[in-house]
């Protein structure tokens, strides 16, 4: 087996997108598309929430309504005490509960925990906030396109760019003259004070990408996409990674397992060894019959993985670096060259909710307490968060957080208190948004395989080792629409899941009934 480098010195198109990529945009923005949401979003912040009938209180939604035989059933055919299971059923627009099973029990509601970090985010910064990363030039540019000095990048959050946005930001490197960088391209990732993160403390998965820490200057989520395109003819299949990572090795290609052998488990036997940054190698075969595949992963350098991705991506347009990439800080009062801005924050709550993305949810959690403050930290974070809760929601005990993603295993909340949050968020003008941005039921995102009726839920799902949870809202044919949510904590949780369909279709019938 033969080691190609991993860079295209000759490639100056964009990188293909990978599965599950953000399906962001193209088009130019100007600097006003940073800077204004944002003044506008700390205005809003400033200002009460919209006039609304008067929200039922958490005790009325928690009160106990009987379970409906069938969903009663459904709970004994999973052999579940039914202590696991917290749940609520109420009309969107407000009234008594119709369901209501031990909704006042705090309960770790996992990624369902990004209802509240997404919501509160549309609140407080508004759907249309962007978040800009300011491109300084720490030098003037020659004649011949070099850069006399330092290309620096200052972070400031953005969930949103990943390799395909990247490769826009150093097109518009490009475009301002620069061919060569004569100095250093430094990272600013101050915006944001972290404590040290270890990927594989949560599950022992540090591989995994759902495990990524959160970053200042977040690049494609501090993940890689490796992809395998089997070709019978030569019995290899051809291996590419995306982003291109500075100074990694990567096999060419992977022999093909024998024919016939089932795709199963192909990652399995693959037998890749990724805890070299260095290095990715493979022990084993890939199955024809697998087709083309894609397998996202973090490399085992997390912290230098940005400096890796940019500097690979640069070069692999052309451009030249005399120096090296390196951490530092934007001089103080710079003058940016341009200010590369994301798309609107509505755009980015759709895609945190819909394929539930841990670290996207961290950088809006964390972007709270950088507008408010001028730093990021999670401390901050979740004081804003509470102080937010306490104003909306006064009556209604506020949330055990965590990091805002719901991957944590202190993470609290009640049924009762979120179905309070998504019945003012349903009378609220950013309800488009919210709802927008949840799983369509065997439609879309993580609820694509859901066994309820096609169309009739948007809602968060969330799942960890022991806890199994959905929330959002469910539609019926004459327009009305309930607020559902529901959690089980035990360790055979996973077991719940058609419970929560039992319930998505009990809910919708509910509704047409009532």
């Amino acid at each position: 087996m033969t080691l190609a480098p991993a860079l295209s010195p000759t490639a100056v198109s964009p990188p293909a997108p990978a599965s599950r990529r953000l399906r962001l945009r193209t088009g130019a923005c100007l600097v006003a598309c940073a800077v204004l949401p944002a003044l506008l979003g700390a205005a809003r912040a400033q200002q009460p929430p919209p006039a609304a009938g008067p929200l039922v209180p958490p005790a009325a939604l928690a009160a106990s309504a009987p379970l409906p035989a069938e969903i009663d059933a459904a709970i004994a055919r999973t052999r579940l005490p039914r202590e696991a299971f917290a749940l609520l059923v109420a009309d969107a627009q407000g009234g008594p509960p119709r369901l209501a099973h031990r909704a006042d029990a705090s309960v770790n509601p996992a990624s369902v925990m990004k209802l509240v970090t997404t919501y509160a985010a549309l609140d407080l910064l508004g759907p249309a906030y962007a978040w800009g990363t300011p491109v300084t030039f720490g030098g003037p540019v020659d004649v011949d396109g070099t850069l006399q000095g330092d290309l620096i990048l200052r972070g400031q959050g953005d969930p949103t760019l990943v390799a395909e946005r990247l490769w826009l930001l150093l097109r518009r490197v490009q475009a301002q003259g620069v061919r060569s960088i004569a100095g250093d391209i430094v990272l600013d990732r101050s915006a944001f004070v972290l404590p040290p993160h270890d990927p594989a403390a949560f599950d022992g998965e540090p591989s995994k990408p759902y495990n990524a820490a959160p970053d200042a200057l977040l690049v494609n989520f501090r993940s890689a996409v490796l992809t395998f395109i089997p070709e019978p003819t030569t019995g290899q299949a051809r291996v590419a990674i995306e982003p291109p990572l500075a100074g990694l090795r990567l096999p060419a290609a992977v022999p093909l397992a024998p024919a016939g052998t089932d795709c199963g488990d192909w990652r399995g036997g693959l037998r890749a060894e990724l805890a070299d940054p260095q290095r990715i190698a493979f022990a084993g075969s890939y199955p024809a019959s697998c087709g083309e595949r894609q397998w996202p992963f973090a490399p085992a350098d997390a912290d230098g993985f940005a400096g890796r991705a940019i500097e690979g991506l640069w070069r692999a347009m052309g451009g030249r670096l005399a120096g090296r990439v390196r951490d530092g800080r934007a001089p103080a009062g710079a003058r940016p060259a341009f200010v590369f801005a994301s798309e609107p924050l509505a755009l980015a709550v759709r895609d945190t909710n819909k394929f539930s993305n841990n670290v996207m949810a961290q950088q809006l959690f964390l972007t709270l307490s950088l507008q408010a403050r001028g730093t990021g930290s999670v401390d901050a974070s979740r004081e804003l968060l509470d102080r937010w809760w306490r104003e909306r929601f006064g009556d209604a005990p506020p949330p055990v957080v965590g990091n805002g993603a719901g991957l944590s295993r202190e993470a609290r909340l009640t049924a009762a208190g979120l179905g309070r949050m998504l019945q003012a968020a349903w009378r609220s003008p950013l309800m488009p948004d919210l709802v927008a941005s949840l799983p369509q039921s065997g439609i879309d995102g993580t609820l694509r395989r859901s066994q309820a009726r096609q169309g009739t839920a948007h809602l968060k799902t969330g799942s960890l080792r022991d806890v199994a949870a959905v929330a959002g809202y469910v539609h019926g044919a004459d327009g009305r629409r309930m607020v559902l949510v529901a959690v089980v904590n035990h360790p055979e949780a996973a077991a719940a899941r058609p419970v929560f369909d039992a319930l998505v279709d009990w809910s919708a019938r509910s509704v047409l009934t009532r």
